[in-house]
């Protein structure tokens, strides 16, 4: 059998970057180390699925080490996810820890909110460090909540369970009617009779309130959080079996955040503030929601056992 004839990085798998041997060999047959067939950059790539040897390799190829892709750097990328090897590659390569990107998060002040710092002259502010604080908290506080699809929320600040269910024109349900067992995570439960799909559980928690619907998307619509978020604001999500989680924002009785993927990276129109959020509930839905509005819940009762269960006005 013949050499294997090598096209660029044509047929590239996304495993060849675990190989610094491989990834050599494309780049010394004229594989391009600026730009591919890739959803990103051959540098970025490296970061993303290789190793500290195989990001090195390429960096000492590329025209710019500090090459942007989706707004960030691949030093960003590499703090970003944790990867501190990767991070001192490119840093030896001569990648800038300092360079503005994503909402003023350069790599070395994003490093500032994980467990390896670049040193640097970049601070966090006392807000952002009080995020940061409250995240590991926050995550620990939901880690049981159970994992399953079809469920909405909504996470709204400065009002409680009381006031949510006056805005709501919601009717409450008489603790002598709230079944003992209520059950979540089922496809097509029905604890409430044919009341279900308009019933949800409310609790007041610091800093707001939390609505938790287990089998049904009303209370994330904004027929419910248009009211909820008046004079505040309110982060609403649908954990939709098709397509993911959805997320929206209103605030002061508007939307204006639709389609939103709460838990999910960061992009470079998101503000400074969402950007932080972004990394700290990273894979991390709900705690995410909360920590918009700006909710501390102390554990996960608000989607177990809740203060309050109410009916919805009828459907349309």
């Amino acid at each position: 059998m013949g050499e294997e004839v090598l096209e660029g990085w044509r047929g590239f798998p996304a495993a060849g970057w675990q190989s610094v041997e491989a990834v050599r060999r494309r780049l010394d047959a004229g594989a391009d180390p600026n730009a591919g067939p890739f959803w990103m950059t051959p540098l970025h790539s490296a970061v993303e699925f290789g190793t500290a040897e195989t990001v090195a390799e390429v960096a000492a190829r590329v025209e710019d080490v500090d090459q942007l892709d989706d707004g960030r750097s691949a030093l960003w990328r590499a703090v970003y996810e944790g990867k501190a090897d990767i991070a001192e590659a490119l840093l030896a390569a001569g990648a800038d820890p300092v360079r503005p990107m994503m909402s003023g998060w350069s790599p070395a002040r994003l490093s500032l909110a994980t467990r390896h710092v670049i040193p640097s002259g970049e601070v966090l502010t006392e807000e952002e460090q009080l995020a940061v604080s409250e995240a590991g908290r926050l995550v620990h506080a939901l880690k049981d909540f159970p994992f399953y699809d079809g469920y909405s929320l909504a996470c709204v600040a400065g009002i409680d369970a009381e006031e949510a269910t006056r805005r709501l024109n919601a009717v409450v349900v008489p603790a002598a009617d709230v079944p003992d067992s209520v059950p979540a995570g089922d496809w097509w439960p029905d604890p409430f009779g044919e009341d279900t799909e308009r019933a949800l559980g409310v609790t007041t928690v610091p800093g707001g309130c939390i609505l938790f619907q287990p089998w049904y998307f009303a209370v994330q619509r904004p027929e419910a959080m248009k009211p909820l978020s008046a004079g505040t604001v309110a982060y609403g999500m649908y954990a939709n079996p098709k397509s993911g989680n959805q997320g929206n924002v209103h605030r002061d009785g508007r939307t204006i955040g639709w389609d939103l993927h709460p838990g999910g990276g960061p992009n470079e129109r998101d503000s400074t503030a969402e950007v932080l959020l972004a990394y700290l509930y990273a894979h991390k839905a709900v705690a995410y929601c909360c920590a918009y509005a700006g909710l501390r819940p102390r554990d996960n009762r608000a989607f177990t056992e809740p203060d309050r269960w109410i009916l919805l006005p009828d459907l349309s």
